[in-house]
């Protein structure tokens, strides 16, 4: 017989030691895989009678996590990459279960092997030239609010930066001289350079000598003067 294996003791290791201490995955990372789990807590709930506190990992195995990925599909409506990204979710807690519960390896390589489904990816779109310069052309830049939505605006389509990666982005990130470029941490906690167009670099000549209000080092503040959220 297996020794048993809290869920609950196992899944609290995970988030705080294997993502947050190890790995420092983002606050998004975390929080789509805390919903993955808060959603698959609740299916346990109903479907084995069981609360959080008394799962078992024997309980998670694959004919279990199969009807959980089938009913985010089915019952909530997810699309096929939703429940995709759900999945990776599992897996990665049950890859790290993997080096802490060797006794349950044959259970964990069964769930690791669930397959991701196909499905059509779209093909991603692009604005063109006259949309852009629509966009650009909405902020009010008689304002300190319409001058830092123009810039941020203009520096997103420059770049190509996440939302995520602009709102995150000190003025110290900024250089503006021979080989001007932004330097951001993105996806993955990957630190990138990107280059500046002679544009986006005037652009952001002009922004930035506008004084740091009560010095707020955000590259883009919010009206509090704190990175935007």
């Amino acid at each position: 017989m297996k020794p048993s294996c809290n869920v609950a003791t196992l899944i609290e290791r995970y988030f705080t030691e294997r993502l947050m201490r190890q790995r420092s995955v983002s606050a998004n990372t975390i929080a789509a895989y805390r919903d993955t789990f808060r959603l698959l807590f609740r299916f346990a709930q109903v479907r084995l009678r069981n609360h959080p506190s008394e799962l078992d990992l024997s309980d998670l195995d694959v004919p279990f996590i199969s009807a959980f990925l089938d009913d985010v599909e089915t019952e909530r409506g997810a699309s096929v990459r939703t429940r995709n990204l759900r999945l990776t979710a599992i897996r990665s807690f049950f890859r790290f279960a993997s080096f802490d519960e060797p006794a349950h390896s044959a259970l964990i390589q069964r769930v690791l092997a669930i397959p991701s489904k196909r499905h059509d990816k779209l093909q991603v779109h692009f604005l063109t030239r006259h949309e852009i310069e629509a966009i650009l052309a909405v902020p009010d830049r008689t304002t300190w609010l319409g001058r830092r939505d123009h810039t941020l605006l203009l520096l997103a389509a420059q770049t190509g930066l996440r939302l995520s990666e602009l709102i995150g982005l000190e003025r110290a990130s900024i250089h503006l001289g021979r080989g001007a470029h932004v330097r951001c941490v993105g996806k993955g906690r990957k630190e990138r350079c990107t280059p500046l167009a002679s544009h986006a670099r005037r652009a952001l000549q002009a922004w930035l000598k506008e004084p740091a209000r009560r010095g707020a080092s955000a590259l883009f503040p919010n009206t509090r003067r704190t990175a935007q959220r």
